[in-house]
């Protein structure tokens, strides 16, 4: 259509005032209607549309009847006029290309505005709201270690769906960031709890998620847990490399303090250890033991618990690592120092801290001290069926393994350990993944 056209009724007139082609025309049928689901909370104006045989029936003068709904509010609300008169005969003013303007034309345009921008300031959430989903999530994450991963899991993924329906109420956007950083740290520790009940694929959708959470508001801590979290997956996905990249991913990100970047360094150490790169492996481990800049961060310090990566954690994932690179003395030391550090824990039984004291019988095995090996592992093998998740199923595993060397293989207590450990990991509630190699950080 052009201005040179004869308009066949008042809206192909104004339709060629403004030179609309159809696929403006469509674009700004499709967010008027958007914007008066906002205002009236009715989804049939969200998804509304219009083909473009309608459109010009619309135009063509020939259409007397009003269209059916949506349409005619939508229409009403573009060109400020009744859809009945829109259908109508063309009046001079339009014809003449450039509506005038009136006091009740600009009178309608600024009530509108003041609607809409009303809708948008009303469209939002109590403070107190926010302030409670925030201790919920906190909630989770210290008392994730305590709580059996598939109980974690529904009370997390209840969360989640909970902080996503509240991102749909509001419309502030400070609002909408504390729920990002909510649904972000949820995801995360979904990504934990898929993983503990040995479920890699949605661990990893879930961390992915995690980090896109965090990266749609910028938040450095988020996206490096997440990425941190990519990358220890990717060992049990017999992939260091990737978890190498991962690690540099994370360490790219600003705002992570001492905890969240000795995190870092220990999951880098336990990727060159899987790699063989013994120097590397030991030079991450280093710089994880050395001070910091006693710097903080509002995920793995604030909200801690389940994100936080202190002294005793750390010196977990050294004593996996040593076991990688199959320095049992090593291993034997920082397994003990991790054992030390968490005397005075309330839930010694809770299987980040069975994990290490597996870690700990695997290396006196590696010396072949089978005796030791035996002590270490007693109160592993009584751990619940709903606490054996994969990283501690895993590692009994692997001492099994063990337990076939020829040195050891025809003891009479390692073919009595050896059976104990089968029935523990038969009613185990995960299984040992194919392939599987020893995780980071207690997973």
């Amino acid at each position: 259509m052009t201005q040179l056209e004869e308009p066949r009724n008042l809206l192909h007139a104004l339709v060629l005032a403004r030179s609309l082609t159809y696929a403006e025309g469509a674009k700004e049928f499709r967010r008027v209607g958007r914007q008066i689901a906002d205002e009236l909370g009715d989804d049939m104006y969200r998804t509304a549309d219009v083909s473009e045989p309608t459109w010009r029936r619309w135009t063509s003068g020939q259409q007397r009847r009003p269209p059916n709904p949506p349409a005619p509010r939508i229409l009403e609300r573009m060109f400020s006029r009744p859809v009945l008169e829109l259908l109508g005969p063309a009046r001079q003013a339009a014809v003449n290309l450039q509506p005038a303007l009136n006091e009740s034309d600009i009178a309608m345009t600024a009530r509108d505005a003041a609607a809409h921008a009303g809708h948008a300031a009303s469209a939002h959430l109590p403070e107190m709201t926010l302030d409670q989903v925030e201790d919920d999530v906190r909630a989770l994450a210290v008392d994730y270690e305590t709580t059996d991963p598939g109980a974690a899991f529904r009370r997390t993924e209840d969360l989640l769906l909970d902080v996503q329906n509240k991102l749909d109420r509001t419309q502030r956007p400070r609002q909408q960031e504390r729920l990002y950083l909510a649904a972000g740290q949820a995801s995360a520790l979904l990504s934990v709890a898929s993983f503990d009940l040995a479920m890699l694929g949605p661990a990893v959708q879930f961390a992915r998620t995690s980090a896109m959470y965090g990266q749609t508001i910028e938040h450095g801590p988020l996206q490096a847990y997440a990425h941190g979290v990519l990358a220890y997956l990717a060992y049990w996905d017999a992939r260091p490399m990737a978890a190498l990249r991962n690690v540099q991913i994370a360490k790219s990100f600003t705002g992570v303090g001492d905890m969240g970047r000795v995190r870092l360094a220990a999951i880098e150490a336990r990727a060159h250890a899987h790699l063989g790169q013994q120097r590397e492996a030991e030079r991450a481990i280093q710089a994880a033991l050395a001070p910091g800049a006693e710097l903080s961060d509002d995920l793995h310090d604030a909200v801690g618990g389940e994100f936080a990566f202190g002294p005793a954690r750390a010196a977990m994932s050294h004593a996996t690592t040593y076991l990688v690179l199959g320095d049992s003395q090593h291993a034997e030391a920082s397994a003990i120092h991790a054992l030390r550090l968490l005397e005075d824990d309330a839930h010694a039984d809770r299987p980040v801290q069975m994990q290490v004291t597996v870690d700990l019988a695997r290396a006196r095995l590696l010396r072949g001290e089978l005796d030791g090996a035996d002590e270490a592992l007693a109160a592993v093998l009584t751990t619940a069926v709903e606490w054996r998740t994969i990283g501690l199923v895993d590692r009994v595993a692997q001492l099994r393994a063990q337990l076939t060397r020829p040195e050891v293989a025809t003891a009479t207590l390692a073919r009595s350990l050896g059976e104990q450990i089968e029935d523990f990991v038969a009613r185990a509630a995960a299984r040992p993944l194919p392939g599987s190699r020893l995780a980071i950080e207690g997973n």
